[in-house]
């Protein structure tokens, strides 16, 4: 026998514990399922110092903990593992959790995240939350008059290695191509920042240092004859080779922008289903930042609770 909900949300970072806080507080007794990674993206990273009410910073583990505890304490239903996959042809909407269990729901709110690129260096790993980051606006704050480095060569590369330059003493741009690929008017920008220097062709083979990021290897015109290795001496990695939206389950039923980042109607949480919101960074290519995902969590709540007193 199917389990009948109300309200299923999928997901758990601050778009989806916010969003089980106002449907729990509604007496909607919603199901969280939380995912993949439990807390979202934010439990990768390490001090969160931009989220309103935190005057001292917080660990993002620990943000994420207490928002749970929060979701919690109204009644919202927790579970571990994911949903793998779903059937929104008719309502109610069916889903199928990680262990084979079968769900109905009245309402959906999605809010899956969004997953930042990694160039899949071990390093990467080794490093994590000791000077690589995916985030430039979470981190960047703690590299104040240090040296760093961005990779990529697209809007989202040059708009963080401008941010950084506001804050780094100098700030590397690695473009694996002899070009950048971002608009022409953030080209000109990072041309004219005297703490950007641009490496074109240059690829990263890893990074070294004791306890932290001490600085880069790189490989410059790889596989061509004047091929040479270069090392540079940064404090922080910061990568902005794009994110990818985890809603490949949703493919066949919602519309997505050709990266994947679900559609929202006229800028509210609806989608074209009814019944089916969504919230955070699956449907946000343009913010990513917690207090916009928390924010998007409320309003898919508020929505799905309206939609079932309209039925």
């Amino acid at each position: 026998m199917k389990e009948h909900v109300k309200c299923l949300i999928i997901g758990s970072g601050p778009a989806g514990y916010t969003a089980a806080i106002y449907a729990s507080r509604a007496n909607l007794a919603p199901v969280e399922y939380s995912g993949m990674q439990p807390g979202g993206q934010l439990t990768q990273t390490t001090e969160v110092e931009n989220f309103p009410g935190y005057p001292e910073g917080v660990m993002g583990q620990q943000m994420m903990d207490d928002l749970r505890q929060q979701a919690l304490r109204f009644g919202a239903d927790i579970r571990d593992g994911e949903i793998v996959e779903v059937d929104f042809s008719a309502r109610p909407y069916k889903a199928t959790d990680s262990e084979g269990r079968e769900l109905e729901a009245d309402t959906v709110i999605i809010a899956t995240g969004a997953s930042a690129k990694y160039l899949g260096l071990e390093d990467e790993k080794k490093y994590a939350g000791l000077g690589v980051s995916a985030c430039a606006t979470c981190d960047g704050f703690f590299y104040r008059k240090r040296t760093v480095a961005v990779v990529g060569g697209g809007d989202t590369a040059c708009e963080d290695a401008l941010y950084l330059a506001g804050l780094a003493k100098k700030v590397y741009l690695i473009v694996r191509k002899p070009y950048l690929r971002a608009s022409k008017v953030m080209q000109q920008r990072v041309m004219d920042t005297e703490n950007i220097e641009i490496l074109f062709e240059h690829n990263t083979l890893g990074l070294f240092g004791d306890g932290g990021v001490e600085g880069a290897h790189l490989v410059k015109r790889k596989g061509e004859p004047d091929e040479q290795l270069v090392d540079i001496a940064i404090d922080g990695f910061f990568l902005a080779i794009g994110h990818k939206p985890n809603t490949d389950i949703f493919r066949q039923w919602l519309p997505m922008d050709e990266v994947g980042y679900l559609k929202k109607i006229d800028g509210t949480p609806r989608t074209v289903l009814p019944g089916i919101f969504v919230a955070g960074d699956c449907a946000d290519p343009t913010y990513r930042q917690a207090i916009t995902a928390a924010g998007t969590g409320c309003q898919a709540a508020i929505e799905a609770e309206r939609f079932l007193l309209g039925q």
